[in-house]
């Protein structure tokens, strides 16, 4: 048998023209990732006109490779039920009180704690020196986040005026599922905590569940909570914030360049819903009295007494290792500054 001969010149003719032919078939384009976000709140309300929006600016930067997709009003189920369903890879996140995280991580709540701040220059101060921390924190329990929107200050709203703690201890207390510094904190001053999901207060108020909240004039008004009470304590419980958390490894999905795209864009607008809600609780607190809703002032003894209730609670949440005791005593060393 005659060996094949090979013909150079032909040899270079073929594989250049193999070369044109693969140059010229189209690249496989990346499919788009899809951020299936949920959330308790209602659709229209202002912190998910601002995230919308933002999720319009990602898609565009990143010409489709990234976008977001809302179920808002509580339609995926409670704080809780998206987290599984986050587990699952059915959702890759959520936009959740603060509160909701503390099972996956604890210290996330540490702002909450009860009488822990009296003014909003002091949660200003703390967050400036602790907020990027917690966001180390929640990336390494395997969620993104991109910063917190402060929903303003807590307040008891009920049905009747509730000066003091002795008025307190006679009323039917929400608490959120799964927040166990405010059941710990209620529980301290003598009541019997309810929990519920944010989805199920305003029945609760309706059918007599509850006859008493804690929380901010913004959210009760978002919620319509408003409708059901008639008394504002006049005293800052807690303060209250969110966040946009995605799952690690979804995120991870997507390029770095729109990872950081991602980033720049979420850390703005939680950056301005943060400033926006500051003005839209004054307004509401305004819109409260308009609404024929009663502040009621607690006396210095009264608060004092709150005071020292609150923080027999945390010590003990504490040492229950509810969160680190090193994040709370960084905090509490920034107050004392």
């Amino acid at each position: 048998m005659c060996p094949v001969q090979l013909d150079a010149p032909r040899i270079r003719l073929s594989l250049l023209l193999l070369g044109v032919i693969l140059f010229a078939l189209p690249l496989p384009q990346s499919h788009a990732l899809v951020f299936k976000i949920a959330t308790v709140s209602p659709d229209g309300a202002m912190w998910m006109t601002k995230m919308r929006e933002g999720a319009t600016e990602i898609a565009r930067r990143t010409e489709g490779r990234v976008t977001f997709k809302f179920y808002p009003g509580g339609i995926m189920g409670n704080d809780q039920s998206v987290l599984r369903k986050m587990r699952i890879g059915q959702l890759q996140g959520g936009a959740f009180p603060a509160g909701s995280l503390a099972k996956v991580y604890p210290d996330l709540q540490i702002y909450s704690l009860p009488f822990l701040f009296s003014t909003q220059s002091e949660v200003d101060s703390v967050r400036a020196r602790m907020d990027d921390r917690l966001m180390q924190g929640l990336e390494q329990h395997g969620l993104v986040g991109f910063g917190f929107a402060g929903g303003g200050f807590a307040y008891i709203m009920s049905t009747a005026p509730q000066k003091s703690i002795q008025e307190f201890r006679k009323h039917k207390v929400w608490v959120p599922v799964g927040d166990t510094i405010s059941r710990a904190a209620i529980q301290a001053a003598g009541a019997s905590p309810i929990p519920l999901s944010l989805s199920d207060v305003l029945t609760g108020l309706q059918t007599g569940m509850i006859d008493t909240v804690a929380t901010s004039p913004v959210a009760a008004i978002a919620f319509q909570w408003h409708t059901k009470v008639t008394f504002l304590t006049d005293a800052p419980i807690s303060y209250i914030y969110a966040l946009l958390a995605i799952d690690r490894k979804a995120f991870n999905k997507i390029s770095p360049a729109d990872q950081r795209i991602v980033h720049q864009v979420m850390t703005r607008v939680y950056r301005e819903i943060d400033r926006q809600n500051r003005m839209d609780n004054e307004k509401a607190r305004q819109a409260l009295r308009r609404q024929g809703v009663t502040f009621v002032k607690p006396s210095t003894a009264s608060l004092a007494e709150w005071k020292a209730v609150a923080a027999k609670a945390i010590d003990r949440l504490s040492r229950q290792g509810e969160f680190t005791p090193a994040m709370l005593n960084a905090v509490r060393g920034y107050l004392r500054r």
